[in-house]
């Protein structure tokens, strides 16, 4: 096996997308524990980055903006100009494969996604996305090292569990809902949770990102009138994404929506209760009693990405019986 001192990896998406690729990043230390590994990603998950300690270094490309070709052409002096021996792409769009043959580097990786793919990287693997989404990165490492496929995983200490407790995370999404896209349940939806969550007894922990603000608000809204003994506010009091991990390491059990905090939860090993709507929780969602997709019976889903790029008007995937959630409880 070749022995690479300088390794480039390029992950665009979001922040969860770079959750699903740690796999890659930790198989990658483990057989090469001496090596610059550099990571280019996107600007807005560039808080990705404090939750491993696996990355000698990062840099941003926005390769989704307007100036996508100046992006572009940032990445490729980027990649001609570090010094590297190995380059893996999770991307499938044939210029990237052209990009990376430009810049000379020895071992190019990436998906069979096209002809020119095939003639221009070094390794071309075949992309299965029918399966956990985080194997399929998975795959573009097997030909390379030495480990066998684990979990997301991130490092934080030890400690005991809050208990009796449930973090509640609506997981709103500012781009998801410009583009179109809702995953997540209603705020009245989120409101009825909590409620049913403060009668069985539960501790609730309440959080959320700066999207999730109108989501917050109407929930705090709605539970005005509920005796909230056992309810604990902490939307804004997590400064960043680290802080979000540690909570969800302390609770027992985290409810949210197909999103970051999801892909934490499952990073931090904390049993996680995710709502799935329009998106498949099999390619999203590893298998094991720990992690639990909620859905419902919609003939219709999933649909988004592999049949619609947008959700519907309906929504009625999100139509979910929250003593489903319950149960799992």
């Amino acid at each position: 096996m070749s022995i690479y001192k300088n390794i480039l990896l390029i992950n665009f998406g979001g922040i969860g997308d770079e959750i699903l690729f740690m796999p890659v990043i930790q198989s990658l230390r483990k057989t090469y524990p001496d090596s610059e590994i550099t990571l280019c990603l996107e600007g807005r998950s560039s808080a990705f980055v404090k939750l491993t300690d696996l990355l000698n270094s990062y840099f941003c490309v926005d390769i989704k903006t307007k100036n996508k070709y100046i992006q572009m052409l940032k990445l490729y002096f980027k990649a001609l100009t570090g010094g590297y021996d190995l380059v893996i792409s999770s991307g499938a769009n044939p210029l990237i494969a052209l990009l990376l043959f430009l810049t000379g580097i020895k071992t190019r990786v990436g998906y069979k996604s096209s002809n020119l793919s095939q003639k221009l990287l070094t390794h071309c693997i075949d992309l299965n996305k029918n399966q956990y989404a985080a194997k399929m990165y998975f795959d573009l490492v097997r030909p390379i090292t030495n480990t066998e496929f684990e979990l997301p995983k991130i490092k934080i200490s030890e400690f005991d569990k809050i208990e009796n407790s449930v973090l509640v995370h609506p997981g709103v999404s500012a781009i998801s809902i410009s583009k179109g896209i809702t995953k997540t349940l209603s705020a009245e939806k989120w409101a009825e949770l909590i409620k049913l969550l403060l009668r069985k007894g539960k501790k609730v922990y309440l959080a959320g990102g700066p999207d999730d603000n109108d989501c917050i608000m109407k929930i705090r809204s709605e539970l005005q009138n509920c005796d909230l003994t056992n309810f604990i506010d902490l939307f804004g009091k997590t400064k960043n994404i680290f802080d979000l991990a540690v909570l969800i390491k302390k609770s027992e059990v985290l409810i949210c929506s197909d999103s970051a905090p999801m892909h934490i939860g499952v990073a931090v090993n904390t049993k996680t209760i995710a709502v799935f709507g329009p998106t498949d929780n099999k390619k999203l969602l590893p298998e094991s009693d720990k992690f639990h997709a909620v859905t419902n019976t919609a003939k219709c889903r999933p649909c988004l990405w592999h049949k619609r790029q947008t959700t519907c008007e309906t929504l009625e995937c999100l139509n979910i019986d929250l003593n489903d959630i319950i149960n799992y409880i």
